[in-house]
């Protein structure tokens, strides 16, 4: 079959196009960015990738319109909580009205479970998408599924963050909401095997794993398999904004996500039990299971994707594209060059900086960086990154954002995603047996002018350091 499949370069559509692949599909990944397609899929002589923006319809003539199966998997294009719903609208519209003017049969819709009478503005905004797709001309599939647990997922990756930094926790009492966490792996598996299945038609199920556990329970479990000792003492007076902060700078979750999330957070996700299980054989596996499995791939350097590499883990909310051509007008710059004696060996140092691996020389200055960074509001050092000797176009790297990453061209280029009074750009070039490091700052009026005059002594310090740890 001919699968389209949005979201492509999310948590969720990485992970599905290569189970599609194997199933002998013709995929077409629909992605706004053609540089972020994942290496791995996009030579996949099945695979057809293709540029696609669901808020422009004008872009939307490039898809193939022999299409049996469809797959919806945009969520929140934007960390605006005043611009989500009405862009989740106008996204599900657009792909409704391109979808009906093709061959599909089926589109199938990832949602969240939506039962509780009071919901968040986002859970109440994935259920109005599944209104909106509904239609006389092909059949929908929805899904609503529980707090999803794996490598890279949000909510894994919080509770990772909690567990391993607080040894005691004074906590909201919305850790006492109910849950039904589901792995990564079983929310695939539905996917995967909905795929042309008549018996789901115009049809939508709860998924969800074999266990009802409330958040609590979820971080103390969580300890006990990483060997860690815990306590967890819940109070009443921590109120939504209190409790948002505490995750903000806590875990590696920007502020207004971590708001998002505590909305959420407050209400119970029961599924309604349902037939799927049986119709589908599939057996759910218990949240211990979910964790163990998440950090056998973290130790094996597996995690094909994390949910601090979207768009909304930053400040960026355009196409990578548009960063590209590094401004010169009216920018100040830090040039450094240094011949190098091995070009392999100083390539793999700067497609492993940052992350655990540091940066080479001054690592303890970049991690003040991010504190301050942090305290002003901004993302801070601690997004890390997805892998440690690998980088792709749209990967989050630290307090920055790929831009461009290509080995075979000797060139890497880095947007600051800090907060910072105007715009900055790191890029690391080799040429002739020469590594040419710049640093590029726009400044943003007299603020952005003396924030650069008074970094500078850091900056020769630190950018010298580096560029001759890489050269070396």
């Amino acid at each position: 079959m001919k699968i389209l499949v949005t979201g492509a370069t999310g948590y969720i559509g990485k992970r599905l196009i290569p189970l599609l692949l194997n199933e002998g599909h013709t995929v077409v990944c629909a992605v706004r960015d053609k540089e972020r397609a994942l290496k791995s899929f996009i030579n996949h002589k099945n695979a057809i990738i293709a540029e696609a923006d669901f808020l422009k319809p004008r872009t939307l003539n490039q898809l193939p319109k022999d299409i049996d199966v469809a797959y919806y998997l945009i969520h929140s294009m934007s960390n605006s909580s005043t611009e989500f719903h009405s862009l989740e609208e106008m996204c599900a519209q657009n792909f409704k009205s391109f979808i009906e003017t093709t061959l599909t049969k089926q589109v199938i819709y990832l949602s969240g479970i939506t039962n509780d009478t009071k919901l968040s503005k986002h859970l109440l905004s994935r259920k109005n998408v599944e209104i909106i797709l509904q239609s006389n001309k092909y059949a929908l599939t929805t899904f609503k599924a529980g707090i999803i647990v794996g490598s890279g997922s949000s909510s894994f990756e919080i509770i990772r963050d909690l567990v391993e930094k607080l040894p005691f926790m004074i906590a909201p009492k919305w850790l006492n909401t109910k849950t039904q966490p589901i792995a990564v792996r079983d929310v695939l598996t539905f996917l995967l095997k909905a795929t042309g299945n008549e018996k789901l038609f115009d049809q939508s199920f709860d998924i969800f794993g074999p266990e009802i556990l409330t958040y609590k329970q979820m971080l103390l479990q969580f300890a006990k398999i990483r060997g860690l000792k815990r306590s967890i003492l819940t109070v009443p007076i921590m109120t939504p904004k209190l409790s948002s902060y505490w995750l903000y700078f806590v875990t590696s979750t920007s502020y207004k996500l971590a708001s998002s999330l505590v909305n959420s957070m407050g209400i119970e996700i029961i599924g309604k039990p349902s037939n799927i299980n049986k119709l589908l054989n599939i057996e759910p596996i218990s949240y211990k299971d979910a964790v163990k499995n998440a950090f056998e791939k973290i130790e094996q350097n597996s995690i094909v994707s994390s949910w601090k590499d979207s768009f909304v883990s930053g400040i960026l909310k355009e196409d990578v594209h548009d960063y590209i051509n590094v401004p010169t007008y009216g920018c100040f710059t830090d040039k450094k060059q240094r011949p190098i004696s091995n070009l392999n060996a100083t390539l793999s140092k700067i497609w492993s900086i940052g992350g655990t691996n540091g940066w080479y020389y001054g690592t303890f200055l970049w991690k003040i960086r991010g504190f301050v960074d942090k305290m002003f509001g901004g993302i801070g050092i601690r997004r890390g990154r997805t892998h440690p000797t690998e980088l792709n176009i749209g990967d989050s790297l630290d307090f920055w954002r790929v831009i461009y990453a290509n080995k075979d061209q000797k060139k890497l280029l880095l947007y600051a995603e800090m907060k910072l009074p105007g715009e900055a750009w790191l890029e690391f070039k080799i040429k002739d047996n020469v590594l040419y490091q710049t640093a590029t700052f726009r400044p943003q009026g007299l603020a952005g002018r003396l924030y650069w005059y008074a970094v500078t002594p850091f900056h020769w310090f630190v950018f010298n350091g580096m560029i001759s740890k890489l050269a070396a």
